[in-house]
């Protein structure tokens, strides 16, 4: 009994030694490193972008057309190119994750998709989309955006002599609102389409997406570019959006972005800044502003939801914490 005891002991060991690092530290030589941890991601590719992916950064230095500076502390840097991320996707078919690459200009990582029809040829066959969490080469993404292909609706729903018509012509809600009635087979055929299409990176319309699901890249018109990378569970926000909208499934795989430094208004000349000027450090008696004289320190910029005035934004059902609920940290969820 106590050599089997031993003989456990030691495997538990042993399988500490295989553990990996999953943070890249730094010898802390100065203060601001001596505790800095960073994620280590092998899967990156190391190499360059695909040059036709890409648009030069023409960047203006934080000048305006006349010269005059209206965004403070950016200019200067590295070259910079952007890389052309597909939000739409709009073409259907399956695509092949070929790798994931680090974006500098984005808070996220990309990927690099290829289309699996062989028909597509040259630059059209590929394309970037937003990384998610969990993403490897080899993995396989496809949209819905357009509706559901018809080899997969004669796949679930049957031939067109065994649903009575064109299998195109299919109502999704009616189908769902049927599927309710568990005695029905339409709640078997709702429980196979969704198996085959809720999947981490596929794109689907919010109206065949179960409640509770982790998505991203949501489109506020049922038409236009997705405009939003998180939904209401980062900030606490609940939101209205229309059924047909579409979203991605599976959350995006965020990395460090880093910052820049900044200057004190009370460090600047008085034609700079408000707070600039005077003698020595005195910042008077004024409410701090910032550089176009906008009230900082708690002054709501955004146009209001339901706590301000009527008809002001009907899409926000309930607001963000602010104050007491963010301290105490009450969610909204």
């Amino acid at each position: 009994m106590t050599s089997n005891f031993k003989n456990k002991k030691e495997e538990v060991i042993a399988s500490f030694d295989h553990v990996e690092a999953e943070y890249k530290t730094y010898k802390p030589i100065t203060p601001s490193i001596q505790h800095s941890k960073r994620p280590i991601n092998p899967h990156l590719y190391k190499g360059k972008p695909i040059r036709p992916l890409t648009v030069p950064l023409r960047r203006k230095g934080g000048r305006y057309s006349t010269g005059c500076t209206t965004v403070w502390f950016c200019g200067g840097g590295h070259k910079r190119h952007i890389r052309v991320i597909d939000f739409m996707q709009t073409e259907p078919g399956e695509y092949d994750v070929v790798q994931v690459e680090y974006n500098p200009g984005w808070s996220a990582h990309i990927a690099l998709i290829a289309a699996h029809d062989p028909k597509v040829e040259g630059m059209a066959k590929w394309k970037y989309i937003l990384a998610l969490e969990g993403f490897r080469a080899g993995d396989v993404v496809q949209s819905f955006r357009s509706g559901i292909q018809e080899d997969l609706n004669q796949e679930v729903f049957g031939t067109q002599e065994e649903t009575g018509g064109n299998a195109e012509e299919i109502d999704m809600e009616e189908v769902e609102r049927r599927a309710k009635d568990k005695a029905t087979t339409d709640a078997l055929a709702v429980g196979i389409l969704s198996w085959k299409t809720i999947k981490l990176g596929n794109c689907l319309p919010l109206r065949q997406i179960p409640t509770g699901m982790v998505i991203h890249c949501i489109s506020l018109n049922h038409q236009g570019k997705a405009i939003l990378s998180h939904v209401w569970l980062q900030s606490g926000e609940i939101r209205k959006v229309l059924r047909s909208c579409a979203a991605t499934v599976g959350k995006a795989e965020i990395h460090w972005l880093g910052w820049r430094p900044c200057v004190r208004g009370v460090a600047m000349n008085a034609c700079d800044h408000p707070h600039g000027g005077g003698h020595g450090k005195s910042k008077s008696s004024e409410h701090p502003v910032s550089v176009w004289g906008w009230p900082n320190k708690g002054k709501r910029t955004r146009k209001p939801g339901p706590k301000g005035p009527k008809n002001s934004n009907k899409m926000v059902l309930k607001e963000r914490p602010r104050g007491k609920e963010k301290r105490s940290g009450a969610s909204s969820r």
